[in-house]
C-alpha cells in the first residue's frame, strides 16, 4: 500500500501535474494540502478519471485539505470537531482500506510571536487533543501533511540560519514533538535517521538549485504499522519543470 502527501500550493493551477503524478505513480492514497479552491471547483471528474475518490474540505483562496484513495474513503471527518471556532479547512480525516487517514495542513505561523504564531501553537495543541480524544495509540493511523515544522536541525539546509525562525522555533518543534508523543513515528526518519532530503524550497533566489530547503512535509505513523513500513522518501522530480508546487510529495510504502 503507498500513501503519499503533497502541498499541491493550487489544485487547479496544477491539475494537470497532479492527474500526471496520480497516473504515473499510482498511490494507493494522496493526501492533498493547499487546495485553495471550494469543494465546488475541486476537479472531481479529472480525478476520478485518474481513477480516484476524493474527500475534499475545501476554502476559497486559501488553505483546503483532501484525500484522494483508488477505494473510497469512508466514515469521513472535516475539521478538527472541537467545538472552536475556525474557519481555516486544515484537517481531514477518513478510513481507506481499514487504515485512517489524515491529511493536514498546520498554519505557517508567519513571525514568531505573531497571532498567527500563537493560533499555530493553539492548532497543534487542538490537533494532540483530537487524537486523544478520537484514537488509542494501538489504532491503525497515517497522518500525512505539510506541517510547517523542521523537527531537527538535519531538516534544514542551514542551522544558523534558521535557528529561532518560524518553522524551526524551538516552541514549534516542541508542539510536533508533543503530538507525536501520542505515539507517531516519522517514516522518512525511521527509515533514514541519517539522511538529509528537503520537501519544501523557496521558489526565490534559487534556493531549489541550490537544495537550500527544509524538510516540513511528513508521514507519520502508528507504531502497529511500523513492521509493515518498507519505503519512504521524496519525490525531487516534482519540484521540477514549469509551474511545480513550491513542495515536493513524501510517500511511504506499507507490506501487507
Amino acid at each position: 500500500m503507498r500513501i503519499a502527501t503533497w502541498n499541491v500550493n493550487s489544485v487547479r493551477a496544477r491539475q494537470q501535474r497532479l492527474i500526471n503524478w496520480l497516473k504515473g505513480n499510482q498511490p494507493d492514497v494522496l493526501c492533498l494540502q493547499e487546495l485553495k479552491c471550494t469543494d465546488a471547483d475541486f476537479p472531481f471528474d479529472a480525478v476520478k478519471e485518474a481513477g480516484y475518490f476524493a474527500a475534499v474540505h475545501g476554502q476559497k483562496t486559501y488553505n483546503g485539505v483532501a484525500i484522494l484513495a483508488k477505494t473510497e474513503p469512508t466514515d469521513v471527518v472535516r475539521g478538527l470537531s472541537d467545538g472552536v471556532d475556525d474557519t481555516h479547512a486544515r484537517f481531514i480525516s477518513a478510513t481507506v482500506n481499514g487504515i485512517r487517514v489524515v491529511s493536514a495542513y498546520a498554519p505557517n505561523g508567519q513571525q514568531v510571536d505573531s497571532p498567527a504564531y500563537v493560533y499555530k501553537l493553539e492548532w497543534y495543541r487542538r490537533l494532540r487533543n483530537y487524537l486523544d480524544t478520537r484514537h488509542k495509540p494501538d489504532d491503525l493511523v497515517v497522518m500525512g501533511g505539510d506541517w510547517n515544522i523542521a523537527p531537527e536541525p538535519i531538516d534544514v539546509y542551514d542551522v544558523a540560519q534558521w535557528e529561532g525562525q518560524t518553522l524551526f522555533t524551538l516552541k514549534e518543534r516542541d508542539a510536533l514533538q508533543q503530538v507525536c508523543a501520542f505515539g507517531l513515528t516519522d517514516a522518512f526518519r525511521k527509515l533514514h535517521p541519517d539522511v538529509q532530503k528537503f520537501s519544501w524550497w523557496d521558489y526565490r533566489m534559487l534556493m531549489f538549485p541550490k537544495n537550500k530547503g527544509v524538510r516540513i512535509d511528513h508521514l507519520f505513523l502508528t507504531a502497529p504499522l511500523l513492521p509493515r513500513l518498507t519505503a519512504c522518501d521524496v519525490d525531487r522530480e516534482e519540484r521540477k519543470g514549469q509551474q511545480p508546487s513550491d513542495h515536493a510529495p513524501v510517500w511511504l510504502e506499507l507490506k501487507d
